[in-house]
């Protein structure tokens, strides 16, 4: 027998993985919601309008983790499938880090709002401790589960062909392009808004996401908080003005980072961690 490493190489998830990581994302996101787009009435009759909150939804929602899990399982199996998912427990990284996602990101939002004049004119808009709870909570168990997929999955199998910066705007590119059928949906979120000031704003959250997983050796845990302050129900309504200074934050981090924004050196590049990594 010749020696192997210290994980196996039906571990290692191939890079030929991300074209059925995309066709499994699209597929069940696109397909719940073309569905409602093209049979509405059909799908209303039978499953109830759709809705932000509805249960197909979050599946919808759910499908880029959910085709993460299976070519994970599929590549390393339940052992496999253990260390990734330990991915969202690391925690270490810069106090830079911290303090842009617990002080920076609120002032975001805050400045985006005072920018847009509806920082002290509109009401807090949950009226009962119960009603914010829930808000919360239904917003930490939607969004961030994609990081899984996106971040988790995705962004090491891009980091072995291009540098960071590039993987980082290949990926929002296609996050951005995999949001295309709730803009065409009333009753989700992303129906209100622009998709040309979204999609650039896809790009700068990638790109500022890119940075913060490699300079975090690879944490599902620190992407998903990212995520999660992008649609914390507290701040206040910003848009445009938050993605314009998302925007402005990305430059300087590719700036700031710009030694490991143009190399892939020191980029996660696996998608299941050795056991030292963890």
């Amino acid at each position: 027998m010749h020696p192997t490493s210290s994980v196996p190489e039906t571990y290692r998830v191939q890079l030929r993985s991300f074209i059925p990581f995309l066709l499994i994302s699209f597929g069940i996101a696109w397909g719940i919601l073309g569905l409602y787009i093209f049979l509405s009435d059909i799908m209303g009759t039978v499953f109830g309008p759709l809705t932000g909150n509805h249960p197909l939804f979050f599946l919808a929602v759910y499908a880029p983790a959910i085709a993460a899990f299976v070519l994970v399982v599929r590549n390393g199996g339940l052992v496999g499938l253990r260390r990734f998912l330990g991915r969202a427990l690391l925690w270490r990284c810069s106090l830079a880090w911290y303090a842009f996602l617990i002080i920076g990101m609120p002032l975001i939002f805050i400045g985006g709002s005072a920018i847009k004049g509806n920082l002290l004119t509109e009401p807090f808009p949950f009226a009962s401790f119960h009603a914010l709870f829930v808000a919360l909570t239904l917003a930490a168990i939607k969004g961030p589960i994609e990081e899984f997929g996106w971040r988790g999955f995705a962004l090491p199998l891009l980091q072995r062909k291009f540098a960071p910066l590039w993987a980082g705007l290949i990926l929002g590119a296609i996050w951005g392009l995999w949001h295309i059928p709730a803009f065409l949906l009333s009753g989700t979120q992303q129906s209100e808004w622009s998709f040309a000031a979204f999609f650039s704003g896809c790009l700068a959250i990638s790109i500022i996401a890119t940075a913060l997983f490699n300079s975090s050796r690879g944490s599902i845990l620190l992407s998903a908080f990212f995520h999660f302050s992008l649609m914390n129900p507290i701040f206040p309504d910003a848009q445009p003005y938050d993605t314009y200074l998302l925007m402005v934050v990305g430059i300087f981090i590719v700036w700031w980072k710009r030694k490991d924004m143009f190399t892939r050196e020191g980029a996660v590049t696996e998608v299941i961690p050795r056991p030292k990594a963890l």
